[in-house]
């Protein structure tokens, strides 16, 4: 468990968090310039607050109180970077090897067997850093850190520098670390399909401050943060489980608790669980049950709130069998539909408009 609660001025800029970080991914996420690289520094011992305490499990590793300070080589963290930052004149074998060997025998949690077999890099182990491509240096950067046993892994932005291709390829290896290692990952984004792939818990940060924090569901659904969530990813997220594929469509049958979701193909079995983003724009709705016609979700729900936007725009939330829906419709929608709280009303959604990058596997 981390423990964060520090104050750093940066010029103009005041960092003044208060956070914790417990068990499994929690994701930072924000605008450039928001902190969220300086606050995993300060963590990490490569920048010193002005003020405050930093403790991981129960370990004090800054006090400005009592004047404690532990240096970064000794505060057992492992980071990522944005680049991979390996050695190029080892073998991939050795710059694994590098921060293992330095950690005594009685004290190592993590196994290099098992590093090498969760992150599929068995292959290779002999080449250098300058025969691997950008998704397979920073499988072996993430190795290297996690087999110095860090009582917490560090990730700054880790694929920002990777394109689409090597970034669907990374993903499914850094879901799986929490899941395998019981290493808790503080993890900086800020791009959402990351935090729907990744993220536990969910902290967003705005001006050098902790503005909301919690299950990650929870945060991305909730009107109130849209300004800091981003105006085109406003929207429910929701858990749901694969029920059937209907092939000869190319379409999945998601089970949920408001009923069936179709979406598009995914590419996982039966019964897998999955985390669903629903697009606030892509939902219509009706106050009478449609009839025929091409969009395949058609959702019973109540209505819960209603909230105008300064847009000419208004959010209106159901409660569809307790999933919340997200609907974003126009002012002048809301003038002919005069919804209001504790009203039924029927949530509509196209299939196709529920894509691959809004569907994640979750364990």
């Amino acid at each position: 468990m981390l423990e964060l609660s520090v104050k750093r001025r940066q010029g103009d800029f005041l960092l003044d968090l208060d956070l914790t970080a417990g068990p499994g991914v929690t994701a930072l996420f924000g605008a450039s310039g928001s902190g969220k690289t300086s606050a995993i520094n300060l963590v990490a011992g490569l920048a010193l607050p002005d003020s405050g305490r930093i403790k991981i499990d129960g370990r004090v590793l800054y006090e400005s109180a009592s004047g404690i300070d532990v240096a970064p080589e000794k505060r057992r963290i492992g980071y990522v970077f944005q680049e991979h930052r390996l050695f190029p004149h080892l073998s991939v074998r050795s710059n694994l090897t590098f921060g293992w060997n330095r950690v005594p025998k009685a004290e190592r949690s993590v196994a290099f067997d098992a590093v090498v077999e969760v992150l599929g890099i068995a292959p290779l182990l002999d080449r250098r850093p300058a025969g691997l491509s950008g998704g397979e240096k920073q499988r072996v950067a993430i190795g290297r850190a996690l087999l110095a046993s860090p009582r917490i892994l560090l990730m700054d932005e880790p694929l920002a520098s990777l394109d689409a291709g090597r970034k669907a390829e990374l993903l499914p290896f850094i879901a799986d670390l929490a899941r395998r290692f019981t290493i808790p990952i503080l993890y900086v984004s800020h791009a959402m399909d990351e935090v729907l792939r990744l993220a536990d818990t969910l902290v967003l940060m705005a001006n050098g401050r902790a503005v909301a924090s919690g299950p990650t569901e929870e945060i991305l659904s909730r009107a109130d943060l849209r300004h800091l969530t981003g105006h085109g990813e406003a929207g429910a997220v929701i858990r749901a489980t694969v029920s059937h594929h209907i092939d000869e469509f190319g379409v999945t049958a998601l089970g949920f608790s408001g009923g069936t979701l179709l979406t598009g193909r995914v590419e996982l079995p039966p019964g897998a669980s999955v985390r669903v983003r629903i697009h606030a724009r892509d939902v219509a709705l009706a106050t009478d049950a449609p009839g025929r016609l091409s969009v395949r979700n058609v959702l019973a729900g109540r209505v819960l709130s209603v909230t105008a936007t300064a847009d000419h725009q208004v959010d209106v939330m159901l409660d569809c069998g307790g999933a919340v829906i997200w609907s974003r419709i126009t002012a002048l929608a809301q003038s002919q539909l005069c919804l209001e709280p504790g009203m039924n009303a029927f949530a509509l959604l196209k299939a196709v408009t529920v894509t691959g990058g809004d569907i994640a596997g979750r364990p």
